[in-house]
């Protein structure tokens, strides 16, 4: 049976004691090429679909499904009705799109009018990453650090290795004058892309082909420059990068430089937490401060204090509290040229320091 069927629309109200259930995708036309078309790619995506022609039921569907496919043919009619305004709704169709199908695009609120077959793929992986959609977005944390030197690559690291061990997991490299982190992974000889592959890239980027495509080892993936020269990255890369990433993993690990420009910003905007790593002497803390106050968000920002400090003088001395601190790691260098990354033993401080921080992160996200 096609999922284009199996998902009819209910014509009565809903038993008391039934248990509710996520709306599938909702698909809006009486156009037969077109179900059976968008029905072949919803069985590709292994994504069930809700069915009418009838643009009255559409409306009484069309603010509780996740997606709206309105087909041309009755993209006038439903601008007639005139539908509440929401996100993802898309027109569709099997055939030349008239001049006038924009404007009717435009009076549904529809992102945008695409034609099938052409765009098959797109919507593929439209419908999977719906099919895949989890219950919270990923946990974003981001790691900068407060002055040259202090660590916070390796932390990033270390927060990806353990977060790895709880669920599918993507660590961020948004700095270009880093090292690179697969190789502080262990991972530079996975195959997979790279930014210079993705930031030439345009439009919607779909969670599953991000998850497949980077460099990765069982739940932890890596999204980094290739070795050599890296190039700018655009914000709207990051932007697009970060969406699929958060839509298809648990926890999202992004290493920031130092100097904080747009693409930061855009980073920063996007999380959850944003831990400064702080080396407790004089000049250290008034460079901290600087970060800190570059990042301008304080709710969202925590220090991790690397040495021993006292922790009230810290957070005073930077304006932003401390969430944990960290001694060095004896055999850490030799680790990572061994490819087995800052935190494969358990025993080890950042292993022990990255697992403290991710359950005060879960903590974080559940009061929030």
């Amino acid at each position: 049976m096609s999922p284009l069927r199996s998902a009819p629309l209910p014509t009565g109200p809903a038993s008391p004691s039934a248990e509710a259930e996520p709306d599938p995708p909702l698909v809006v036309t009486r156009d037969p090429d077109l179900l059976d078309e968008v029905g072949r790619l919803a069985a590709a995506a292994g994504t069930a679909l809700a069915a009418t022609g009838e643009p009255a039921q559409a409306l009484r569907r069309w603010s509780r499904a996740p997606l709206v496919l309105l087909g041309a043919d009755l993209a006038g009619e439903m601008a007639v009705l005139g539908p509440p305004r929401r996100p993802r709704v898309h027109v569709v169709s099997t055939r030349a799109v008239p001049d006038d199908l924009f404007r009717l695009a435009l009076a549904v609120g529809a992102a945008d009018v695409s034609d099938l077959p052409d765009s098959a793929g797109w919507l593929t992986e439209l419908l999977t990453d719906l099919g895949e959609a989890r219950v919270r977005p990923a946990r974003v944390v981001a790691v900068v650090g407060g002055s040259g030197g202090a660590g916070a690559t390796t932390l990033a690291c270390a927060l990806g290795q353990r977060a790895a061990r709880r669920g599918p997991t993507l660590v961020v490299d948004t700095d270009a004058a880093g090292p690179g982190l697969d190789r502080v992974l262990g991972l530079e000889r996975r195959d997979g892309v790279r930014w210079d592959s993705l930031g030439r890239t345009t439009g919607r980027l779909s969670a599953r082909s991000l998850r497949d495509a980077v460099p990765r080892e069982a739940d932890l993936g890596v999204l980094t420059w290739p070795p050599g020269r890296a190039d700018t990255l655009a914000p709207f890369a990051a932007r697009e990068a970060l969406s699929a990433a958060r839509r298809g993993h648990e926890t999202v690990v992004v290493d920031l430089p130092r100097v904080l420009g747009p693409v930061a910003e855009e980073v920063v905007a996007h999380c959850d937490l944003v831990l400064v790593v702080v080396v407790p002497t004089v000049p250290g803390l008034a460079s901290a401060a600087r970060v800190c106050a570059r990042l301008g968000d304080p709710a969202r920002t925590r220090l991790v204090v690397r040495g021993s400090a006292d922790p009230s003088l810290v957070s005073r001395a930077v304006g932003a509290p401390v969430l944990a601190a960290m001694g060095d790691q004896r055999g850490l260098d030799e680790a990572v040229d061994l490819g087995r990354g800052p935190a494969a033993s358990e025993r080890g401080v950042l292993a022990r320091t990255a697992s403290g921080l991710l359950d005060r992160l879960e903590v974080l996200g559940e009061a929030a």
